[in-house]
C-alpha cells in the first residue's frame, strides 16, 4: 500500500510539472502570436522551474498600508519640451550603479532592492560620490518596512532612509563595502551561469537575514558600521502623471516603482511589455531609469533585480502612459541632501 501511495504521489507531481511546463509554453506562444510589441521566450533565470511559485516568492512589494503613504511631491514647473527619450545611464555616466543589475536571490526583497538601487544612484548624482547602499541592512533591519524576505513596503523603505539610514554593502561575496548581501545569485537553468536555485536552501525561499550590527568580518571597508549610516533628507511619493515622473527622473535621478506581475512577465525577452495573458502573481518593485518610444509605443526603461539572465540583460521596457500593471501609481523616491 505504501508503495502504491508513493507511486500515486510521484505521478501527481509529474502531472503538475508537465501541466506547468505546458502552461509556460502556451503563454509564450500566445504572446508571440497576438502582438508584435514584445517577444516572449524561456529566460534561463526560470527555464528549469516547474511552476510559477518561484516568481511569486520574488514578488514582495506590498501596497502601502492606510495612513502610511508618503506625501506626494509635485513639480510645479514641468519642462515644456520633455525629451522623447531619456536614459539616466547616459545622463550621469560617472555613476556606475545606474547601469548595475542586482540579484535579490530566492527572497521577496524586491522592495528593498528597488530602494537601495535608486538611493545609491541618487547619492552619486547629488554628491558625485560613488557608493553602494546595502540591501541587507535595509531588508533585515527596517522593522517598519514589513517582513523582510516575505515582502515589504517601498515607501516605508524610503522613510527609513531618512532615519536611521542605511550602511553601504556589496553584492554577494563583495566585501569592498560594509555589509554585503548574504544570499547567492542563482537561476533555475541546469546549465545556467549561476548556481541552480533548487540546490540552495532545499529549494525553499531563504529566511530574512539577521540585522547586522557591524560590518562583515571579511570587509575591507574602513568606515565602522555605526559611522556608515547614509541618511536621506527627504522621502516622498511622485505624482502619477507621466510628466511628473519624467521631471522627477530628469531632475533627481532614478525612482522606485511597484507594479503587478502577471505570469507572462516571467517570459519577457525584448520589446515593450504589456500584460497579454496569465494569472496575477504578486506585486514587484523595480527601478525606473528612463523612457523612450519603440515602434510608436511609449515605454519606461526599467532595471529589474533578477540578474542578467532575465529580459534584456536584466532590464525591460514597459508601456508608458496607460498605467500598465499599475507602474505609474506607486512611485517613491527621496533626496539625499536638502534642496
Amino acid at each position: 500500500m505504501r508503495v502504491l501511495l508513493a507511486l500515486v504521489a510521484a505521478l501527481a507531481i509529474v502531472a503538475t510539472v508537465s501541466a506547468s511546463f505546458q502552461l509556460r509554453h502556451d503563454i509564450i506562444s500566445e504572446v508571440n502570436s497576438k502582438q508584435t510589441h514584445w517577444r516572449a521566450g524561456l529566460n534561463s533565470k526560470f527555464a528549469g522551474t516547474d511552476s510559477f511559485d518561484y516568481v511569486k516568492r520574488l514578488c514582495g512589494a506590498r501596497p502601502a498600508p492606510a495612513g502610511k503613504k508618503l506625501p506626494i511631491k509635485l513639480h510645479h514647473v514641468v519642462p515644456e519640451a520633455i525629451p522623447t527619450s531619456f536614459d539616466s545611464r547616459q545622463q550621469w555616466p560617472s555613476c556606475p550603479s545606474i547601469a548595475e543589475v542586482r540579484d535579490q536571490s530566492d527572497c521577496g526583497s524586491c522592495w528593498a532592492f528597488g530602494a537601495v538601487e535608486a538611493g545609491t544612484d541618487r547619492i552619486c548624482i547629488e554628491t558625485g560620490i560613488v557608493t553602494h547602499l546595502s540591501a541587507t541592512d535595509l531588508l533585515s533591519c527596517c522593522w517598519q518596512c514589513g517582513d523582510g524576505c516575505d515582502g515589504g513596503y517601498p515607501g516605508s523603505a524610503w522613510d527609513w532612509f531618512t532615519s536611521p539610514g542605511v550602511v553601504t554593502g556589496g553584492n554577494y561575496q563583495d566585501y569592498s563595502w560594509c555589509s554585503s548581501y548574504p544570499l547567492p545569485i542563482c537561476d533555475h537553468h541546469v546549465n545556467g551561469t549561476y548556481t541552480n536555485c533548487a540546490n540552495l536552501n532545499g529549494g525553499n525561499e531563504y529566511p530574512t537575514p539577521t540585522c547586522p550590527t557591524r560590518c562583515d568580518a571579511q570587509s575591507t571597508y574602513k568606515t565602522p558600521y555605526a559611522s556608515d549610516k547614509h541618511k536621506f533628507a527627504t522621502s516622498y511619493g511622485v505624482g502619477t502623471e507621466v510628466s511628473q515622473i519624467q521631471t522627477e527622473i530628469m531632475t533627481n535621478g532614478p525612482v522606485e516603482a511597484a507594479f503587478t506581475v502577471y505570469a507572462d512577465f516571467e517570459s519577457y525577452k525584448s520589446g515593450v511589455y504589456y500584460h497579454v495573458t496569465g494569472d496575477e502573481l504578486g506585486g514587484h518593485a523595480v527601478k525606473i531609469i528612463g523612457w523612450g518610444v519603440e515602434n510608436n509605443m511609449p515605454y519606461w526603461l526599467v532595471a529589474n533585480s533578477w540578474n542578467t539572465q532575465w529580459g534584456m540583460n536584466g532590464f525591460f521596457k514597459i508601456r508608458r502612459g496607460t498605467d500598465e500593471c499599475g507602474i505609474e501609481d506607486s512611485i517613491v523616491a527621496g533626496l539625499y541632501k536638502s534642496q
